[in-house]
């Protein structure tokens, strides 16, 4: 199961106004809605594809579930290891007066993303940038992921995700939040303590006899 908002960023050639030079523009390509969706769902890996613009723009993604012992005794894990954007600079929606249009794929190299421990989702609202590499003259490619719920593995009923692992950034963000609520809890009762001992204190000075100094009033007493 997946829900996310994604965009790519992807860069390539046109010519320059003199039509001898080459100068590199930008495709801002947006994950489209009602994309078609397939997916190969397994043990240890599962694969999601998504396909928009009438499979002009092609989004492979995969997932690995595996284990490795820690201080705490051996413990499972699932990440994102590889992603695959296929585009063609030959579609005109986002790409205008391409030099050499075709198709292109851009990869993941050595990836590890989004790792969650085994039977939880991942959930992150935060931006997150991926870069890959294009077979575009090896040009780099951003993928921009947000709003980002993701299980792939572990899924107990249909259409409910398992309880969700948030990424650093979402926790942090939490932190931040709840930061100044805590502290001025802090503060508070710092305060009313501090009133209570004055008022105890108080008391107690008030009740106690008052020994006056000076020897020649000691006549007076009693």
């Amino acid at each position: 199961m997946a829900e996310f908002a994604a965009k790519f960023i992807v860069p390539y050639d046109v010519w320059a106004s003199n039509y001898v030079d080459l100068i590199t523009e930008q495709a801002d390509i947006p994950l489209s809605r009602g994309a078609e969706m397939k997916g190969k769902c397994g043990t240890n890996e599962s694969e999601l594809e998504i396909s928009w613009l009438e499979r002009a723009y092609t989004l492979k993604l995969f997932f690995l579930k595996e284990g490795h012992n820690t201080s705490r005794g051996p413990e499972a894990f699932w990440r994102l290891s590889r992603i695959q954007f296929a585009y063609d600079t030959s579609e005109r929606t986002y790409f205008k007066d391409a030099v050499s249009p075709g198709k292109h794929t851009a990869s993941s190299h050595r990836l590890s993303a989004l790792v969650t421990p085994a039977g939880k989702s991942y959930e992150c609202q935060a931006q997150q940038t991926i870069s890959l590499i294009s077979s575009d003259h090896q040009k780099s490619v951003q993928l921009l992921l947000s709003e980002v719920r993701i299980q792939p593995f572990d899924i107990t009923a249909d259409f409910v995700f398992s309880e969700e692992h948030k990424c650093p950034v979402d926790q942090r963000e939490q932190l931040e939040e709840t930061l100044p609520l805590i502290l001025g809890l802090i503060l508070g009762l710092v305060i009313v303590i501090t009133l209570c001992v004055y008022h105890i204190h108080h008391k107690l000075t008030a009740n106690q006899v008052q020994i006056p100094r000076d020897r020649s009033q000691y006549k007076h007493m009693g």
